[in-house]
């Protein structure tokens, strides 16, 4: 009997065993895209599934904190995410093994708590992986170092999240009840809309100072220019035309010598790899794309892209970083490549350092596999994804290569007492540029002269030349620098500057002209309403060191909680005073004299979700709308109808044809009216950096004019 038992036993441990075996590990992503990319890599005794992002979450319909049990946040399971959890469970339920391979950043560790709550997973369970990029060695690495949960990282999202709620759910209604229904405040939105609305007003009170600038043209050989700058060796600085009429008489009664020639090497260091922030302000600079489109299209080379030949690959590491490092092993393959590419002299090998915080455990934006350029893919992406790709690509291989140098030439040259300088360069080596080139490198060449020589009698020609000048307000914010200067100030994270214009404009805050952001009347009031009752939130310093303790929680030097409790204890004053001081504005609508072909009274006009229209003054007895139609004075090509302006989905202005959807002619530039008269498709303006003028709209077409030779 007991040998039977025994044997029955062995039996059931090795059917329990083959059954296990049979089991796979569950891999949890945050995104089905990734998921896939990941799948390659793995094998059938994986299996991926998707969160889709965050799975517990604060409720929308109410403030979700504890404030009496020290700032508590009430966790629930995400609308609509029902179905997803209960896939997740049943998929747990028949894992061997189960890691979470979220996003590598707090957001992503956040994600990963929520979802071993959900899935009751022993905190002490080494349940978490992590990778920088999507590749095969990396997932793979990953898979074989699992870790636990890091409690702090989620901590530091947690209080980020629970203070942005505090902020915006408090003030929101506030806003409601004495301005207009719909209106939010946000911690690092309020911030960002303050410098936007002071910029205007730097703006707007800026007066302009006249001055004039005089310099020399001078023919020898070739052209060259050069400004005057000193008199008696003191800096010069004319007001007026008077001035510049004595100077000029002056340097007619004297002879132009070179007192000065000055030749030396330069060097020019490439620029580090791309961050967050840098690669956002190139790519609106550079491609014209906005930081919401940025951050989209790099996600999906992030997560992967189907290249052909071969399959589902992550195109580059991960997007969200403050630093400027790479790893050893990308280094030492970037080495090989541009020594195989370019040749030794090309491998300049410089170690960037990211600056110190939570975000500098990963590296600097980078391609994920460097010997795949973008020319060889470029079939496999569409047009924005190559674009995009390119500069991550040009930007990362040019950060590992040698130096330019320039051979570098001052020339200064003397009249009197008043003294010229003219500066050029040429290249010697072009080293990064090979790959990554801009306008600023281009050589200025200038002749060869000698020391002492008079050039008022060796020279063919020199024209003295005066100009008017006035001084320039500073320019508007645009999402670059808007950017750039949260960064600089030590506002928001990588995560948070691509949502922060996009509920500006969202919210009717801000309204985007060509590039500029400009406060409408409305985010003027809410920017001065802030200013007013909610200093510290609006307070540059203040957000920069409520941004650094927040970090320091990552790092498990500060406690969360304890920040918070600082935090509220003055937030709390200012919610009271502001709501008993601040009276309720009165906003009427702007009455138009279009009359509503309904009832007979005027429309005014109205703001929505999608730019402004016009609505019947008499609603809700009358609920006539008009769109605004702005026309711009030049017929349609197709049907002789009007072009006016118009705004897309997402508040982007183009312009198409009013006879839309009979005619559906459309440009996403103003057209000026005329044809071009090389192919006779409409010209269309342009305005770039490098460029101002007008183009044709037919992409085939090379013709352009610039604005100065119209």
């Amino acid at each position: 009997m007991t040998v039977k038992k025994d044997i029955n036993k062995e039996v059931k441990k090795k059917s329990v065993s083959k059954k296990d075996s049979k089991k796979k590990t569950l891999v949890i992503v945050e995104s089905p895209s990734k998921a896939k990319t990941i799948g390659k890599f793995l094998g059938s005794t994986y299996k991926i599934v998707a969160s889709v992002g965050h799975i517990r979450d604060l409720p929308k319909s109410k403030l979700g904190i504890d404030i009496d049990a020290d700032f508590e946040p009430n966790y629930i399971n995400v609308r609509g995410k029902g179905p997803l959890i209960k896939e997740l469970k049943s998929e747990a339920k028949k894992a061997k093994k189960i890691l979470l391979a979220t996003d590598p950043d707090r957001e992503g560790e956040a994600i990963s708590w929520h979802l071993a709550h959900i899935l009751e997973i022993d905190e002490k369970e080494p349940c978490r992986i992590v990778f920088n990029e999507i590749t095969k060695d990396a997932v793979k690495k990953a898979i074989k170092e699992p870790r636990v949960i890091n409690q702090d990282l989620v901590d530091a999202q947690q209080a980020r999240r629970v203070l942005d709620r505090i902020v915006g759910y408090s003030i929101s209604p506030l806003l409601w009840r004495k301005v207009k229904k719909g209106l939010s405040a946000g911690r690092v939105q309020s911030v960002a809309l303050k410098l936007i609305s002071d910029r205007e007003k730097e703006i707007n009170l800026f007066e302009p100072k006249e001055f004039w600038n005089i310099g020399i043209k001078v023919r020898k050989e070739t052209e060259f220019e050069a400004k005057l700058r000193t008199f008696k060796g003191r800096v010069l600085n004319v007001k007026n035309e008077e001035e510049a009429d004595k100077i000029l008489a002056a340097l007619n009664d004297g002879n132009y010598k070179v007192s000065k020639i000055e030749e030396k090497e330069r060097k020019r260091k490439p620029s580090p790899p791309y961050t967050t922030s840098s690669l956002q302000q190139d790519s609106s600079s550079k491609l014209n794309f906005g930081t919401r489109k940025t951050m989209q299209i790099a996600q999906q080379l992030y997560e992967g892209i189907d290249v052909k030949g071969k399959g589902t690959v992550g195109l580059v590491s991960y997007i969200r970083t403050d630093s400027t490092r790479i790893s050893e092993e990308a280094r030492s393959i970037a080495k090989k490549f541009i020594k195989d590419s370019f040749g030794e002299a090309y491998y300049g090998g410089y170690k960037y350092e990211g600056k110190k915080s939570a975000q500098d455990a990963h590296e600097a934006i980078r391609p994920s596999y460097v010997e795949l350029d973008p020319e060889s893919i470029k079939a496999s992406l569409t047009a924005d994804q190559y674009k995009l790709y390119k500069l991550i690509w040009n930007r990362y291989v040019a950060s590992q290569m040698s130096s330019s140098i320039y051979k570098s030439v001052t020339i200064d040259i003397d009249n009197q007492e008043y003294s010229f300088r003219a500066s050029g360069s040429t290249l010697i080596f072009d080293g990064y540029l090979k790959v990554y080139s801009s306008d600023k490198d281009r050589d200025v060449i200038l002749p060869k002269l000698d020391n002492g020589e008079n050039l008022s009698d060796s020279a063919e020609k020199i024209t003295v030349n005066k100009e008017q000048k006035f001084t320039q307000p500073p320019a508007y914010f645009t999402e670059a620098s808007l950017v750039k200067t949260l960064e600089e100030l030590g506002i928001g994270r990588p995560s948070t500057y691509a949502p922060i214009v996009g509920t500006l404009i969202e919210r009717r805050y801000v309204k985007k002209e060509k590039k500029n952001l400009r406060p409408t009347d409305l985010g003027s009031i809410v920017s001065e309403m802030m200013e007013e009752y909610f200093g510290d939130v609006v307070d540059t310093g203040f957000t920069a060191d409520l941004e650094s303790q927040l970090d320091k929680v990552g790092s498990d030097i500060s406690d969360w909680k304890e920040i918070l409790r600082n935090f509220y204890k003055t937030f709390e004053k200012d919610m009271k005073f502001a709501d008993e001081n601040i009276e309720r504005i009165e906003r009427e609508d702007e009455v138009t004299d279009i009359v509503c072909d309904k009832c007979g009274d005027h429309m005014v006009k109205k703001h929505g979700r999608f730019g402004e229209f016009l609505a019947c003054k008499n609603y809700p007895e009358c609920k006539n709308t008009m769109a605004i139609v702005n026309e711009i004075g030049v017929k349609c090509q197709s049907c002789g109808g009007e072009i006016v302006e118009k705004r897309s989905r997402r508040g982007k202005i183009f312009y198409g044809c009013n006879n839309y959807p009979e005619c559906n002619v459309s440009y996403w530039t103003k057209p000026t009216g005329e044809n071009c008269p090389k192919c006779n498709s409409p010209i269309v303006e342009k305005e770039t950096k490098r460029f101002s003028g007008v183009v044709c709209s037919n992409e085939e077409c090379d013709y352009k004019k610039k604005k100065e030779e119209n």
